[in-house]
């Protein structure tokens, strides 16, 4: 374990400081100890644009595929918990129908289905909180179109979610496997198996199946869980983050209900800004030097996204709400590498759908301006960052 003298500032940290108001933390690293040993998190943290890239566009130094990584405990193992030839294989069937046109064409009209009913059902009130009643049920709707789960109810997909969800935070802490979390597992897969028998226009489950190339029907699975899974958490963020920022930042609100070509821009403005993903892990597979660092093999090494999104040496005035920066695409929210986000194009229609159909359904919405409402929009997590709550009323 490295000498925390070494690291004074990571070593003062805590965990509250992470999961609050994280960025000037973040900044203070980055200036200072750009890779940094954090006790709190018994792991390093890098915190640099460009350390941050070199991390994940290296699979063969910083490897996913670990005993530590929980996920795979609990779900079987995944594209997620993988490197190398065999997570090509795992990835390899998901990526034709998770490409850019083939996302659009199969989802966009569903897309808008969901947000229309959601919006119908919320506009007359006057009032809701966005993240739980609307960005989160959009997103999942529509991993449960996606994954061929539309005959399901919504309650019981949520309900394995948590429980699964919450198995694999145990595995992380430690303790094994529960009993609740392999049976929502398997009652999450008992209804997924039918999916894969469909034609592959039905859904992109059946989409890899059709072209899994020999991968078991176990492993897709497995995939899909992590699809699934991945696609609320982080897509229910994404919309309610950039909700946050429109509404908080007036002019762009103004800008945006006149110019709707401008979205797409303030989506990615938000992506650099909150990343819903605020880290990755990944562990070394080999004594290594990075930055200041030395970094023994079997380390936990976390990527700050959200670190290296306001890295100033890339984004000028980096704290600042601008859609306009020139190199907005540099940011590093779906990550990069090997595992970058499979789902970016799906999380990405999904969320400039949402936000355009809320400012024109809900044309004078506005943060409810209490201060504990305030305080609960603000985004914040440890590891997916999102506003706690989003109180609003039109």
């Amino acid at each position: 374990m490295p000498d925390p003298a070494d690291f004074p500032l990571g070593a003062k940290i805590t965990i509250a400081e992470l999961a609050s108001d994280v960025h000037p933390v973040l900044h203070r690293l980055r200036a200072v100890e750009p890779v940094s040993w954090l006790p709190a998190l018994n792991a390093w943290l890098v915190t640099r644009h460009d350390l941050a890239t070199a991390v994940m566009r290296d699979a063969q130094t910083y490897t996913v595929d670990h005993p530590g990584f929980s996920t795979a405990q609990v779900v079987g193992p995944s594209m997620l918990s993988l490197d190398g030839e065999e997570h090509l294989r795992q990835r390899r069937p998901f990526d034709a129908p998770f490409r850019r046109a083939a996302v659009h064409n199969r989802f966009r009209q569903p897309v808008v289905q969901h947000i229309a009913q959601l919006l119908a059902e919320l506009a007359p009130k006057g009032e809701a909180e966005l993240r739980r009643e609307f960005a989160g049920p959009v997103a999942v709707k529509t991993m449960m179109t996606a994954l061929g789960l539309e005959g399901v109810v919504e309650t019981a997909v949520l309900g394995w979610y948590d429980t699964i969800v919450n198995a694999v935070t145990q595995v992380t802490a430690g303790e094994p496997v529960s009993e609740e979390g392999r049976a929502a597992f398997a009652a999450l897969r008992e209804t997924l198996l039918p999916s894969l028998q469909r034609e592959p226009e039905a859904n992109l489950l059946a989409a890899a199946s059709g072209a899994s190339q020999g991968l078991s029907d176990e492993a897709i699975v497995s995939n899909a869980a992590v699809l699934l899974f991945g696609g609320i958490e982080t897509t229910e963020g994404m919309i309610a983050n950039a909700l946050y920022f429109l509404l908080t930042n007036r002019e762009w609100l103004q800008r945006v209900r006149e110019d709707s070509t401008l979205l797409p821009a303030v989506i990615e403005e938000t992506l650099r800004l909150e990343p819903a993903a605020g880290v990755v892990d990944r562990y070394a597979t080999q004594d290594t030097r990075l930055g200041n660092a030395n970094i023994a093999a079997g380390d936990l090494v976390r990527v700050s996204l959200s670190g290296a999104n306001r890295d100033a040496a890339v984004f000028a005035e980096p704290d600042q709400f601008d859609p306009l920066r020139p190199n907005l695409r540099e940011h590093v929210a779906f990550a990069q590498g090997p595992h970058v986000c499979l789902g970016l194009h799906l999380a990405r229609l999904e969320a400039q759908l949402a936000v355009e159909q809320v400012l024109v359904r809900l044309p004078s919405v506005q943060l409810l301006g209490t201060e504990a409402a305030v305080r609960a929009a603000k985004p914040q997590g440890l590891v997916f960052r999102k506003p706690e709550a989003l109180q609003v009323i039109w």
